[in-house]
């Protein structure tokens, strides 16, 4: 019997309960065995923040998900290191549990740009795509992805990040356990 685990990617700098909602949604409506926060290392898409490391960020995830059932850390494409393309993770994902149906989660924002993903047609034959609404998004698109619909929250990571170089209040917006190691490294003070 193949095990289902759903991934979702992301800089995770920081995790935020955004992240969670997501997960533990599509985790309940797919009826997955588990679904894998997995941080990139260069996404290909995004310029990375060099004050926060990919250590830090990984600690924040394994702190953001601590004790919560049926979610779980993916560090392949830290471990990689380089451009974190998703074929080429799929890939190697495949190869190393070739009995496990993959679920690659995104939000709206990355919907709307699959068109332009690294060999994308080749991706959707080998991972279902399952794609959340985020604020201000559409998941309407031509490649056949799962489309759900799930409690939208309009929060960012770099929302909470200027919200935390500017002393501002995070509480509710990130975990507990995220914030008080955020507060112990002294990440994201200007």
């Amino acid at each position: 019997m193949s095990k289902k685990v759903g991934i979702l990617g992301g800089t995770f700098n920081p995790p935020h309960i955004g992240h969670l909602i997501i997960a533990n949604e599509v985790l309940h409506a797919l009826n997955l065995d588990e679904v894998r926060f997995m941080p990139n290392a260069t996404p290909p898409h995004k310029r990375m923040d060099e004050r926060v490391s990919a250590n830090n960020r990984l600690e924040m995830v394994k702190r953001a998900i601590k004790d919560v059932p049926k979610m779980a850390v993916e560090t392949i494409e830290l471990d990689r290191g380089g451009t974190s393309y998703t074929f080429d993770t799929m890939e190697l994902l495949l190869a190393r549990e070739p009995f496990s149906k993959f679920f690659f989660i995104i939000g709206g924002d990355q919907v709307e740009y699959l068109p332009n993903w690294y060999r994308i047609d080749d991706l959707v034959k080998k991972v279902q795509i399952v794609g959340v609404p985020r604020p201000n998004t559409s998941i309407e698109t031509a490649y056949p992805i799962i489309k759900l619909d799930i409690p939208q929250i309009d929060l960012s990571s770099t929302l909470v990040r200027n919200r935390l170089e500017n002393g501002k209040t995070t509480r509710y917006l990130i975990p507990e356990l995220v914030r008080d190691f955020i507060q112990k490294e002294k990440l994201y003070e200007i």
